[in-house]
């Protein structure tokens, strides 16, 4: 179970007892802002995007979304997303949980700059109904991200 993985984890980082779990989905941003009781943009969605064979997760702000322009010039391929019926094998996590967080190995993390604005961020930990709150540093340093892109926009 995902939700077993990203907990072990943690719990190597010492962290796991700061995952919460929900009696009610998190799967969507909305959801997830109604089960923490905070503002959507607040929630760190993790994309999942397709280069050929590699897989590319960009972990972005709830009200933002993929600028294909951006996306095309800082990874020099169209924006193409993982589709649903391949998410799970891909990323190791089922559409509704994708994270950041023990995800197969050569699976690339980037942080988009669109999370900056906050001093913690709400992903999710593997399943529909779970999350854990982090610092900026603390996500970074747990996604194991390649480099901070500027990939969004902000959705007016």
């Amino acid at each position: 179970m995902s939700l077993d993985k990203v907990k072990a984890f943690f719990a190597d980082c010492g962290m796991a007892d700061r995952i919460r779990e929900f009696a009610v989905s998190s799967a969507t941003v909305e959801l997830a802002a109604a089960a923490l009781h905070c503002a959507p943009c607040r929630i760190a969605k993790t994309l999942a995007f397709q280069a050929g064979e590699q897989t590319i997760l960009i972990v972005a702000a709830g009200d933002a979304r993929i600028d294909n322009r951006k996306y095309r010039e800082t990874f020099g391929v169209k924006a193409k997303m993982i589709p649903p019926a391949e998410v799970e094998v891909r990323t190791g996590h089922a559409p509704g949980g994708v994270c950041p967080f023990a995800v197969p190995e050569g699976t690339l993390v980037y942080l988009d700059e669109s999370l900056r604005r906050f001093e913690t961020v709400f992903p999710a930990c593997g399943s529909s109904n779970s999350a854990i709150e982090l610092t900026l540093p603390e996500l970074e340093r747990c996604s194991g991200a390649k480099e901070w892109v500027e990939v969004c926009a902000l959705r007016e």
